[in-house]
């Protein structure tokens, strides 16, 4: 398959950007071509005005199985047994989970299928994330001897440490329906509903002025890894730019006088 092929474009007129994971035959497994893919497409739509909302999709029975299990073996040549590919292609998915942070626009997940060890990480390392409730989750690494430590980076600041832990020492799969409770997804619904309450919920921030949410969303991840006193003087400083924008003048001016307001996203 050309590598273009197994991540999917697609840019709708309302600003939404969709990405789908194009690889099924190996369960659109986080390979060194797929990273390739997701980190450029991400980079491109963060840079793209014409995007407002990216909804991270995939295709076949499973969401993301996680890393190429054969492309890692296969790795294990030379007399460092694997050591620089492996610190290669770790660093590789780790600056792929982080664009997924810094891009100024919202990414929602629309999980179909299994995710499991990175493609679980995947999960938890966009802003929101839907399920069909037949969708499943699992960190199974214990079951092979390799920790999911890099996994436990985004679990864990998605979910409470004992839930996160559960996952990482039993390996257990998990229902989508768990998932919510725990906060791993926002939501899950049936399968049929999905794409129809993904679109909801994309074209609902869509709507919104990019510039606000741009600075929300780089906020809400800066100040989260703060004490409280300092972050509380980070968000106020970034309050105060955020009222002197053109933006939030027109939203407070349009609230008072009781009109939609026009957005500059700026």
């Amino acid at each position: 398959m050309p590598e273009n092929d197994i991540l999917l474009r697609d840019l709708g007129a309302d600003g939404i950007l969709r990405l789908t994971l194009n690889d099924s035959a190996r369960r659109n497994a986080l390979s060194e071509a797929m990273l390739t893919a997701l980190g450029d497409a991400f980079a491109a739509a963060g840079n793209d005005t014409a995007v407002r909302v990216i909804v991270l999709a995939a295709n076949g029975p499973a969401f993301c199985a996680g890393h190429d299990l054969k492309e890692m073996t296969a790795g294990r040549t030379g007399d460092d047994r694997g050591r620089a590919y492996f610190t290669r292609i770790m660093a590789q998915c780790a600056g792929v989970m982080q664009a997924i942070v810094a891009c100024p626009k919202p990414v929602i997940a629309e999980v179909t299928g299994i995710a499991t060890a990175a493609g679980c990480q995947l999960v938890a390392s966009c802003d929101l994330a839907i399920a069909a409730d037949s969708a499943k989750f699992s960190t199974p690494g214990v079951h092979i001897g390799l920790f999911c430590s890099t996994p436990m980076v985004a679990l864990s600041r998605n979910v409470a440490a004992k839930h996160a832990m559960e996952m990482l020492l039993t390996g257990d799969i998990i229902p989508a329906t768990r998932a919510a409770e725990i906060g791993l997804v926002n939501h899950a619904v049936a399968p049929a509903d999905l794409q129809d309450t993904v679109l909801q919920m994309a074209r609902k921030i869509a709507s919104k002025s990019t510039m606000t949410l741009a600075t929300g969303k780089r906020a809400f991840y800066a100040q989260a890894e703060m004490p409280l006193a300092q972050a509380y003087d980070y968000a106020s400083g970034v309050m105060v730019d955020n009222m002197l924008a053109h933006d939030a003048e027109e939203g407070i001016g349009a609230f008072v006088e009781k009109r939609s307001p026009q957005w500059k996203d700026r």
